[in-house]
């Protein structure tokens, strides 16, 4: 009889401690189901020229780990307090071979899309600001709250 106890006793506790944690990043899918990317593109210019602020082009797909982990930091407390002001972000999905939007992607210097997210911050004009860190962002769902954070919170600042 202890026999059979033993290792559902066990498993209870396994699964006690897996409910009780919370994953590492949170997550998000915010590409499948992003309006007409071109037309959201030159909307959130027209809003960033006219409140001061930056763009953040995020090609990405649902489909990707970093990608989602990247969008689900953006949608805390924390993340949305710095980005509100600072920023417009664009959600562009590229579809899973990468092609998808792949004009927006040539549009803004990151075409072909070599890895998800590939992170673009421009200015109010659509210049692009950090092309030589955009596709590094493949690695997102690795990187630290704090590392993602303090990135955005520097390039945040519009003085252009």
């Amino acid at each position: 009889m202890i026999r059979h106890l033993v290792p559902a006793v066990l498993l209870l506790s396994l699964s006690a401690c897996t409910s009780a944690t919370t994953p590492p990043h949170p997550q998000a899918r915010p590409f499948a189901a992003a309006p007409s990317a071109a037309a959201s593109v030159d909307a959130a210019l027209a809003r960033a020229a006219a409140a001061n602020k930056r763009v953040i082009l995020m090609f990405g797909l649902d489909a990707c780990h970093d990608s989602r982990g990247l969008a689900g930091w953006f949608e805390t407390p924390r993340f949305a307090a710095m980005l509100e002001p600072r920023y417009e972000i664009v959600w562009i999905d590229v579809g899973a071979d990468r092609t998808l939007n792949a004009d927006l992607a040539a549009r803004f210097g990151v075409a072909p899309i070599v890895g998800t997210p590939t992170v673009v911050i421009t200015d109010a004009k659509g210049t692009p600001l950090n092309l030589t860190d955009a596709p590094g962002w493949r690695n997102a769902a690795s990187r630290s709250e704090d590392d993602i954070f303090d990135y955005f919170e520097k390039w945040g600042t519009a003085n252009d």
